[in-house]
């Protein structure tokens, strides 16, 4: 068996250029839609079904148990009954307990859509770093980080997260990647950030969009260690379900 390898891809648009690499396959949007999946799983969804265009919800239909979740620009879409606010998630988890999450967010299920067809899927943040980072040690397979980004552009808390994850894996053992430059840059991010998440992502742009939409309690959420310690793992089906 060949080294296990670790890479970034800190844009879902540059996908195509990192297509050819086998392994697993970790879609990261800590704001908000894989801290949300995380959240959601462990807080009593069976399934989560992520699509990326609003027109899909159409070819699932809600019903007993089935539930219509969609986000755009940090805002639930109207006529939906969530958004992929993690705490809201949590608040009505009685609400959520069994049943099945369609949910279309801004970035993140649009990556996990440009990337679906990996044989290995999960998706990552910082709620289930630990177990996220455990499972795919025991995987025995290079991975490659998927940052969810801004609509194509790059933001500063997935390469953030991408860093912490994959100074993890290194010291376990995993190795650079040919080409990873990307990897190294994401390191540096998170060397400055230690010790203060918060305040080093002060100024970043989706920060403060939330912010500015008074969802600054998701924020620290998202940027809390551990709080929902499961592996969300796409399955063949179409749905994530927790490991």
């Amino acid at each position: 068996m060949g080294a296990k390898k670790v890479n970034i891809c800190i844009s879902p648009d540059l996908y195509p250029r990192y297509s050819d690499r086998h392994g697993i396959v970790v879609v990261v949007d800590v704001f908000r839609a894989t801290s949300a999946i995380a959240a959601g799983l462990y807080h009593g969804l069976s399934a989560i079904r992520p699509i990326a265009g609003l027109a899909a919800f159409e070819l699932h239909p809600k019903h007993e148990n089935r539930i219509w979740a969609a986000e755009r620009g940090g805002q639930v879409v109207e006529g939906f009954d969530l958004g992929n606010s993690p705490l809201e998630m949590i608040k009505r988890a009685d609400l959520l307990k069994g049943k099945e999450l369609v949910l279309s967010t801004t970035n993140g299920t649009q990556a996990i859509e440009a990337v679906q067809k990996n044989h290995g899927l999960i998706t990552g943040s910082y709620v289930n770093i630990s177990a996220a980072i455990e499972y795919l040690k025991q995987q025995e397979k290079s991975v490659l980080f998927i940052c969810a980004g801004w609509k194509g552009r790059v933001n500063l808390e997935d390469s953030l997260f991408c860093g912490d994850a994959a100074m993890r894996l290194l010291s376990a053992g995993f190795e650079l990647d040919e080409d990873a430059d990307a990897v190294l840059m994401c390191m540096e991010i998170s060397e400055k950030a230690k010790g203060d998440r918060m305040g080093y992502l002060s100024n970043s742009s989706h920060r403060n969009r939330l912010k500015n939409l008074e969802l600054e309690e998701d924020v620290a959420y998202c940027l809390s260690e551990d709080v929902a310690p499961v592996v969300p793992v796409y399955q063949a089906s179409g749905v994530l379900v927790k490991v």
